[in-house]
């Protein structure tokens, strides 16, 4: 059986706190691998590492540091099939769900390459009489991420790379349930030449968290998980006066307006509602049809669509989903599902009785839909993170504008309809961070920012694009004028530029 260490110093460590975690492998149920959960001392360790390396990495000039990160794409370019087989039988996501998490972490790798542009700072000649003013960006020292285990690639990838492109040294404690790729990303940034200590991986649970969290080394921490943990995170960080950016949960919707492609909508619906078994903090979870024909024509075309998911293994390419993270997991989204059926909602497909032949150890799950759910029900309110799909009718767009607006998350939200004015409207009047029309899941590419308000993001500074580079540097401003054999004499009221 595999055994996980951590990543320190430019190498894998074995663990020394003597406790251990089980990794299981969900299409089969069966233990695969233990990790190492680390103490406090393997933290710290690790921090002290990544603090005496970290002066020499920021002193080397940006283009340097991009190159490294050049490097570092190519090599997971390589390795991409090994890594996304690793990342489906660790998580349960299939091959092609694993490929596609690799990807969207390597596009903002991909984006950090231009760190030399990114990092410029700003120039003002003749700002006063002979005074002209500069800014620099300079990176902040140590930082940290934790990262969540539904996509172990993708998000580690938008913590640390960004990071390390500014100069910073990075301590990545990823989720314990999946760490095999983490530590397969921090060799792949070895062999790219990041020198040893840059980046360390320290797998672990809330006794690494936290004292990650109370280290006065580390200046600052971007989280991604529940929402619970990332308001609990959010606070800790800020009472020790860190940097700190945290991403919970959401209730994503998607509004399906009288005359929108139903076919397209409901192909939406299926591939953003249970693709990576609802495992997305992006995923579709609420389904809210606009007028009672839009909504009979909805369920008409859903029903028989979510019955007939193939649910398979990790590794079948055939399958549109694979088994969830963990039993405990299924055990959740099925007491989601008991919850909702005596709240009196409408279960018009029943996932639960599935059982996956010849896996029937699995953590598998079939698809479940709701109909009739009311705003005032806990599986409308609640995160559920599960292939569950809750249809609540609206009879009118103002209703269907005030679902996502009111609800306590504003993670994601999609608009489906051929009507420009509509769209518009709604783009600019929803209280939710990301907004598609006629996209289901709008991730916003690397170049742009990723968050939501509300519940669904704690801190100013979104991921990935321009406000990773200012979350991961702090400016400094320069006041310059050189002397030129005129004196003005002691002034005594602040200086203006009169």
């Amino acid at each position: 059986m595999r055994s996980i260490g951590h990543f320190i110093g430019g190498k894998e460590v074995k663990g020394t706190s003597g406790r251990t975690a089980d990794v299981f492998e969900p299409m089969t149920g069966d233990v695969q691998a233990k990790v190492a959960l680390a103490s406090k001392a393997e933290v710290r360790a690790a921090v002290e590492n990544a603090r005496a390396a970290q002066p020499e990495w920021a002193a080397t000039n940006p283009q340097r540091r991009a190159r490294v990160m050049m490097k570092f794409v190519e090599l997971v370019q390589r390795d991409y099939d090994k890594l996304a087989e690793l990342l489906a039988r660790e998580h349960g996501k299939t091959v092609p769900d694993a490929k596609g998490d690799i990807q969207r972490g390597l596009e903002v790798a991909e984006f950090a390459c231009g760190i030399p542009h990114l990092m410029k700072g700003e120039y003002t000649e003749g700002a006063g009489p002979g005074i002209d003013i500069y800014s620099m960006r300079q990176p902040l020292g140590v930082v940290a991420g934790i990262t969540p285990f539904n996509f172990p690639a993708m998000i580690p990838m938008w913590k640390f790379a960004p990071a390390i492109a500014c100069g910073n040294a990075f301590i990545l404690k990823p989720s314990e349930r999946d760490p095999g790729v983490p530590m397969k990303l921090a060799e792949l940034m070895m062999e790219a030449g990041l020198p040893a200590g840059i980046l360390n991986v320290v797998n672990g649970d809330k006794e690494a968290v936290d004292a990650i969290l109370d280290d006065p080394d580390v200046k600052a921490i971007g989280f991604v998980g529940s929402t619970p943990i990332a308001q609990y995170i959010y606070e800790r960080a800020a009472q020790t006066g860190k940097r700190c950016q945290c991403f919970g949960g959401a209730k994503n919707h998607a509004i399906i307006m009288p005359d929108a492609d139903m076919d397209q909508a409901v192909d939406a619906l299926i591939g953003a509602g249970y693709g990576s078994a609802g495992e997305r903090c992006m995923a579709v979870s609420v389904a809210v049809p606009v007028g009672k024909t839009t909504a009979d024509r909805l369920m008409e075309k859903l029903i028989p669509r979510v019955e007939s998911l193939k649910i398979g293994t990790s590794v079948d390419p055939s399958a549109d989903y694979g088994p969830l993270v963990t039993r405990e997991a299924v055990e959740k989204v099925k007491s989601y599902i008991d919850i909702g059926v005596k709240e009196g909602a409408t279960l018009a497909v029943d996932g639960r009785g599935f059982k996956m032949q010849g896996y029937e150890n699995g953590f598998y799950l079939g698809g479940s839909l709701f109909d009739n759910v009311t705003k005032d029900m806990r599986i409308y309110k609640e995160e559920i993170f599960g292939p569950v799909l809750s249809v609540v009718r609206a009879k009118d767009y103002h209703e269907a504008l005030a679902l996502p607006s009111d609800h306590d998350y504003g993670n994601g939200v999609a608009i489906f309809t051929r009507d420009g004015d509509a769209a518009r409207d709604f783009a600019a009047k929803v209280n939710v961070g990301m907004v598609g029309v006629n996209v289901p899941i709008p991730v916003p590419i690397a170049y742009y920012t990723f968050g939501g308000w509300k519940k669904s993001g704690f801190g100013d500074l979104n991921q990935h694009g321009p406000d990773s580079v200012r979350f991961y540097t702090k400016t400094k401003t320069v006041t310059s004028r050189w002397p030129s054999g005129v004196k003005d004499g002691a002034e005594f009221s602040i200086p203006t530029m009169k």
